[in-house]
């Protein structure tokens, strides 16, 4: 321990002798230790501990249904009840459901978000409130508007009732009921939806009261609307749950017919789960991590480089200690000892810079009505993580100086360290090896970068097959004002009137659902009239509920047929609107006029076909599609968001959208109001996170590699000083200097460039399920990233040669 001590002692000696070289390794270092740092907090944070505040959460496993195309699907209650009592693998099954909520009174509301939630949810979390209690086994049943209570968070305790340590059986009004709170959640606990935050739980039963919706949906196992959440019994596997699952869920999708057919059922790990965060930045995190610790090769690689100078500089003072005794792995203990300094500095560097890029995520978020909050900190994972990392780097970049340490020829070092110390031909065989390892390295991830980068420019341009340009959309939740349907039907209405005769609104229009939001759209069991599906075929199609006007406003032209009217309400027969891919995929592209389809319960009757556009995503193929009548269909338990086409630009009417729902009613409040073009932006959020931290990891790539190459041809130079005086004193030019030292950065270059290439054709194959309209092998990209890293070899290696051709033969001959 003595000795290791004198090693560290004797190692910050040297490096305070030589602050250039500490500087620069150390700064080499914070930057590819803090990339790395970083996006491991945001991993930690978003995969690996997705639930804050639970009870050991490696026994909690996400719950999940899937279509038979294996489409995610939310859960029903009869079908979740069913699971719940059936499953005998679980301590416990719990389900919920997130819900905009108003709390206090009509002259004073506060929008929140809250979580309606199975009796059972905090027992299988695990979650101990810090006042109060939680739900009791008597509040679990089957009991419709029967528990009138709520666990309130911490936060709306301070924010609210200014942590009044009272607050327990206090009334507190949601949605214009009052509800009686039992219960303080801790702080760290943010709800079951990792990356959001909620701040009141509520017995599921008080749903039909609460959202006006009624108890049929209870009842209802097309009404899918729950996420589940389970804890796998002590020594039950995963594997054994999922196939009790399987099978049950077969039994299911027979006895209820047509609700559960091809519905199945299995668990994931939280990390895999298709409900929050980790369903948007999984892969981006993914492809991130892999090309952080590519940045981090190409820093160990970097700092070794730098360390061999060192080595070389210091050639003679190791051949005098061997000579003096002392031992060869005594020497290389020294070299990786030094190594661990730098990198120790190098991580305290990258911690300092992951605190303050760490919350650079939850910033990239794009505006949002959800309640978006990433927990993302420096913790001790983070730092465990750090000192791995350091360690590995110490290893990595020290190890090739102390093995040549050790191979050292003791009477060759003396005779070949001169009077000042040169590098010997393998060391700078060496140092070009690394040289080219890091420009390979570098072309991976600029290759990656470059490919994301031109997939997120092409799935933007794809056309929406709608016109967004000058279109203004708000997004309500106007269950939380109290209203019943008609009420909310007179909402819309209203409203309606108003915003068209507003000055500059040209069309408005109102759905239940907007387009290419950021979770799938809602559908509907259909049955078509005269056409028999396959076998296993998916009846479930996608569907929108709409206004008069919609299609007109969304530039959707109708092929055929009429628009809906006002006339189209309850008191007149069914109808329905479909796309192109609906009617040749079920009429057989005869005219689609007067044909019945089956939904709700009832047959509707197509009166008009209009083109196809995108609806879920953009990169989707062509759906099957159909539309039918806000006043026909709209129901309670559906969203609302308004369209207006203004003919100014949309940013003035924001103010006119707020204003005129304020003079239909002051209560209802505007949950986000922002361009339909950037609300379709806004979706490509893991396509854009993925390209701009990519651009960003490529660009790091690239400079270390530039660096690393720059300073082995400025370190050549100078060991070479004594042989370019020779030269020129010889006749030779400067433009011969400058030829030779380039053309030596430019052999590195082209074969790290060579190698990088096939080994970036490889790893590219990785993102190949995140790609758009762009190939793994884009040869664009691929000459692109070669010619970028010529260019910037070609300026790193013209520096040192530039001052090659600067040196004086007669100091050059004086130099050593």
């Amino acid at each position: 321990m003595r000795t290791m001590f004198q090693d560290v002692r004797y190692g910050l000696r040297m490096l305070a002798k030589n602050p250039g070289f500490t500087a620069v390794a150390v700064l080499t270092l914070a930057l590819g230790i803090g990339a790395c740092t970083t996006v491991f907090s945001w991993v930690d944070a978003v995969l690996l501990r997705p639930l804050a505040g639970v009870e050991s959460p490696g026994n909690l496993v996400a719950f999940e249904n899937h279509a038979q195309d294996g489409t995610f699907l939310t859960t029903s209650y009869l079908d979740y009840r069913d699971y719940r009592d059936n499953l005998k693998s679980f301590d416990g099954l719990a389900a919920s459901q997130l819900e905009p909520l108003t709390v206090g009174t009509a002259d004073n509301p506060k929008q929140v978000w809250g979580e309606m939630v199975t009796g059972n949810y905090f027992a299988v979390l695990g979650v101990k409130p810090i006042l109060g209690r939680v739900f009791s086994p008597d509040e679990y049943g089957y009991k419709p508007n029967g528990f009138p209570i709520a666990v309130i968070s911490s936060r709306l305790w301070k924010s609210y009732f200014n942590s009044d340590p009272s607050v327990v059986g206090k009334a507190i009004r949601v949605n214009q009921h009052e509800l009686t709170v039992i219960g303080v959640a801790p702080p760290d606990f943010r709800g079951s939806l990792s990356g959001l935050s909620f701040d009141v739980w509520i017995p599921f039963m008080m749903h039909p009261e609460l959202q006006g919706v009624g108890e049929w949906m209870l009842q209802d196992r097309g009404t899918r609307q729950l996420i589940c959440v389970a804890r796998l019994k002590r020594g039950v596997t995963m594997e054994q749950a999922r196939a009790e699952i399987s099978t049950l869920a077969a039994r299911m999708a027979k006895a209820n017919v047509p609700e559960d057919v091809g519905v199945s059922a299995t668990i994931v790990p939280l990390w895999q789960w298709h409900a929050g965060a980790q369903s948007l930045l999984l892969k981006p995190l993914k492809i991130l991590m892999a090309v952080c610790l590519v940045v981090l090769l190409i820093v160990c690689a970097n700092v070794a480089n730098l360390l061999l100078a060192r080595y070389t500089a210091r050639h003679r003072e190791f051949s005098v200690r061997l000579a003096l005794g002392a031992g060869r792995f005594r020497l290389a203990r020294q070299v990786l000892t030094e190594s661990l300094v730098v990198a120790a500095a190098g991580a305290a560097g990258g911690v300092a810079l992951a605190l303050w890029m760490g919350g650079a995520l939850q910033y990239m978020f794009p505006p949002s009505h959800f309640p978006v909050a990433l927990d993302i900190r420096v913790n001790a994972a983070t730092l465990v993580f750090s000192v791995l990392v350091c360690a590995a780097t110490a290893i990595l970049s020290g190890v090739v100086p102390a093995w040549q340490m050790t191979r050292t020829d003791l009477n060759d070092s003396l005779k070949e360290g001169g009077r000042a110390g040169s590098a010997s031909t393998g060391t700078r065989r060496l140092r070009g090896l690394l040289v080219v390892s890091e420009l390979s390295l570098a072309v991976v991830a600029l290759v990656c970068a470059g490919l994301l980068v031109r997939s997120f420019v092409a799935v933007q341009k794809i056309n929406p097959e709608f016109d967004p340009d000058h279109v203004l959309m708000s997004r309500f939740f106007i269950s939380t004002s109290g209203y019943n349907l008609e009420q909310r039907k007179q909402f819309c209405q209203r409203l309606a009137r108003n915003l068209q005769a507003a000055p500059g609104v040209t069309q408005v229009a109102y759905s239940d659902v907007e387009p290419l939001g950021f979770l799938s759209g809602w559908w509907e069991p259909t049955e078509v009239e005269g056409y028999v599906p396959h076998t296993g075929e998916n009846m479930k199609i996608y569907r929108s509920v709409v206004s008069p006007g919609y299609f007109d406003l969304m530039r959707i032209p109708m092929v055929e047929g009429r628009d809906f009217t006002e006339q189209d309400d309850l008191d007149h027969a069914p109808v329905m609107i479909v796309n192109q891919t609906f009617a040749e995929r079920y009429f057989g592209g005869k005219d689609a006029l007067g044909r019945k389809v089956h939904g709700w319960g009832h047959w509707f009757t197509v009166v008009g076909e209009v083109k196809n556009s995108k609806y879920n995503n953009l990169a989707e193929p062509q759906l099957p599609f159909f539309y039918v009548p806000f006043r026909q269909v709209y129901r309670a338990d559906m969203g609302l968001t308004f369209y207006i086409r203004t003919a100014a630009p949309t940013s003035a009417a924001v103010e006119t959208m707020r204003r005129e729902v304020a003079a239909v009613d002051p209560n209802v409040a505007i949950m986000d109001a922002l361009p339909l073009g950037e609300h379709i932006v806004n979706t490509l959020y893991p396509e854009k996170v993925a390209a701009r931290l990519m651009s960003t990891l490529g660009g790091l790539a690239l400079l270390l590699a530039a660096v690393g190459l720059y300073s082995v041809m400025a370190y050549s130079v100078s060991q070479r000083t004594h042989e370019i005086g020779i030269r020129m004193a010889l006749g030779a030019r400067s433009a011969n200097v400058l030829r030779l030292v380039v053309g030596q950065g430019l052999a590195l270059t082209l074969s790290g460039i060579a190698v990088g290439l096939a080994a970036a054709l490889a790893f590219s194959r990785l993102l190949g399920s995140f790609l758009y309209g762009t190939s793994t092998a884009d040869p664009a990209t691929f000459l692109a990233v070669s010619g970028l890293l010529v260019g910037v070899a070609l300026l790193a290696s013209y520096i040192p040669a530039r001052r090659a051709t600067k040196v004086d033969p007669m100091v050059a001959l004086r130099y050593e």
